[in-house]
């Protein structure tokens, strides 16, 4: 499978999993929603991974930030926010524009980040 199945279809699962998750939300069960987010985040930074090997002729900084404060972050709508990101980057990378695919994976990731910080505040 060519690198760019192989970012589709990690953006896929990632997407997969958040709709999950949602229903982990309603369901009121931590530990699915956890798992959820959890995959979700994995396959990101497979995704990531993989953009780098893409544009590795490119100059690569990432100046864009995350400005999501953990304290009084509300998880279901950082994972709307999440699943928005996403689908502009699966149609980004679909039109080819890999710079704009690669920067809504990487502020989807650490939107998830956040989620995950909070996820484990509420565990302990």
């Amino acid at each position: 499978m060519s690198l760019q199945g192989k970012i589709t279809n990690a953006l896929l699962s990632a997407m997969k999993h958040l709709e999950d998750s949602k229903k982990s939300i309603t369901e009121n069960n931590e530990n699915k929603l956890s798992n959820h987010v959890w995959r979700a985040s994995a396959e990101l930074e497979y995704a990531l991974f993989l953009f780098s090997i893409l544009r590795q002729n490119e100059h690569q900084s990432h100046p864009w930030k995350v400005e999501l404060e953990s304290k009084q972050l509300e998880v279901p709508p950082v994972i709307a926010s999440t699943q928005e990101l996403l689908q502009k980057a699966k149609v980004s990378f679909e039109s080819g524009d890999l710079l704009e695919a690669h920067k809504n994976t990487w502020i989807a990731r650490g939107y998830l980040m956040k989620v995950q910080e909070v996820l484990e505040k509420k565990r302990k």
